[in-house]
């Protein structure tokens, strides 16, 4: 899963269009993206693999691959394709599974849960950032 991450991130690392675009005051250095997604990366993993293994048919897992699936496919649509808004609507669906999966696991297993949450807060800190980049442009 790391690895599929890293892939998506260096074949799709942002370039002269990213560049070129009028981002708010508030846009991270770009030295910073690689650092907290490989954290991230890590986090999502373990909660996956302890959903995975107390029911890997279940409800919480189905949002874990959901979300994951999501995940994988903004980059491609953002930084490849260019479709700001389409990526903006690719991000909301990712935090609202996200959330789903912080409340889905929350009573069945609290440490994937909680692992989550810092993945929730910068997924909405982009979902913002996509946001207001979109509007910039």
């Amino acid at each position: 899963m790391i690895g599929v991450g890293a892939l998506i991130g260096t074949t799709t690392a942002p370039g002269e269009w990213y560049a070129s675009l009028n981002k708010p005051p508030f846009n991270p250095p770009n030295w910073l993206f690689g650092p907290v997604w490989s954290i991230l990366y890590v986090l999502i993993a373990i909660a996956g693999w302890r959903t995975f293994l107390a029911d890997r048919a279940g409800a919480g897992m189905k949002l874990w691959y959901g979300q994951m699936i999501l995940n994988w496919a903004w980059s491609p649509v953002w930084f490849s394709l260019h479709l700001l808004w389409p990526a903006f609507a690719v991000i909301l669906v990712i935090f609202v599974l996200i959330v789903a999966f912080i409340i889905e696991r929350w009573n069945r297993d609290r440490l994937s849960a909680s692992l989550f949450i810092p993945y929730a807060a910068w997924v909405g800190f982009a979902s913002v950032l996509n946001f207001s980049v979109a509007l910039l442009n």
